[in-house]
């Protein structure tokens, strides 16, 4: 049986709280930042301030406290950093997480029982930033979730191995100097096959690649759920 139908049968009986102290439903608006988005048309990729911008003013005219999207999202922003384009062949571009654009400072929360795996901080321009990867255990099958563009702070005094419960606080969102650059968000990616990384992991892909990167990062959405455990919108 394929990883990812295990992954979601094993998840099944399973509530999961939220990842984020925001009901989604009620707070987040979804935010499309693939290169069909015509609202991107005018805005240059390359420039990530102005990129940052459209994320800020999009959620303001929204009235939205959060924005969600991004998983398997096809994003020219990525093809245009030497990160994700090292200009030897097909650029990563391919989302493999969730991304939940909200305020810097924003606390974020462990969604099931589990131990933290491993931390980095990812501090190349584009990158993490801070990051913390969790492992979990449902009824013996194992997988991971990873944390990305954290505050710097989050990561003083973490320990490998060290449990953390369903609820815990477990970071910060950082601010624009120390998460890669980016606009305040946390990206969240579920992880079925860590290929043996360590406080890091590929969080996009070459579209030509996506059925074998989805099949290891399932939709975050089966674990963005309200409270209930109802799944939340993306």
């Amino acid at each position: 049986m394929a990883r990812t139908t295990l992954f979601q049968e094993a998840l099944s009986g399973t509530t999961s709280g939220p990842v984020l102290p925001l009901d989604l439903d009620k707070d987040a608006m979804p935010l499309d930042l693939s290169s069909a988005n015509e609202a991107l048309a005018g805005i240059d990729a390359a420039d990530i301030e102005a990129f940052n911008r459209f994320i800020t003013d999009t959620l303001i005219e929204g009235n939205a406290k959060a924005g969600i999207g991004g998983y398997l999202e096809d994003r020219h922003l990525y093809r245009k950093s030497p990160l994700f384009n090292d200009g030897k062949g097909e650029p990563r571009s391919l989302h493999l997480g969730v991304d939940l654009w909200t305020k810097a400072g924003t606390p974020v929360l462990a969604p099931l029982d589990g131990t933290v795996h491993s931390f980095q901080h990812n501090d190349a321009m584009l990158d993490y930033g801070a990051t913390i990867i969790l492992e979990h255990d449902i009824g013996g099958l194992r997988f991971w979730t990873l944390y990305g563009h954290l505050s710097r702070d989050s990561l003083e005094g973490l320990e490998e191995g060290r449990s953390v419960e369903r609820g815990q606080v477990i970071a910060l969102l950082g601010e624009h100097g120390e998460n890669g650059g980016w606009a305040p968000h946390l990206h969240f990616q579920l992880i079925t096959d860590l290929l043996g990384k360590h406080g890091d992991y590929p969080g996009v892909c070459r579209p030509s690649e996506r059925e074998a990167w989805a099949a290891r990062c399932p939709d975050p959405g089966l674990l963005l759920r309200r409270q209930d455990g109802s799944e939340a919108n993306g």
